[in-house]
């Protein structure tokens, strides 16, 4: 199952760093970020809580870029 969200996030070079680090996150099968559209799509394992995924891929994000924020 995926999901797209918009995020907040400064520059493209910034995105890729929180997408790169986003992906190591367990549960996570697929991670992108697009700069242009401002949005994140997420791309989940079978079964995974989802919620705690996404806690645990904006803690990764929060660690690369202080400012990332899904709106």
């Amino acid at each position: 199952m995926s999901k797209t969200f918009k995020v907040e996030i400064d520059c493209a070079n910034c995105a890729n760093l929180v997408e790169n680090a986003a992906k190591k996150v367990e549960g996570v099968k697929d991670l992108s970020i697009s700069f242009m559209t401002q949005k994140m799509k997420v791309v989940f394992e079978d079964g995974v809580d989802q919620d705690a995924v996404m806690a645990n891929v904006i803690k990764a994000a929060k660690k690369v870029e202080s400012d990332f924020e899904i709106l």
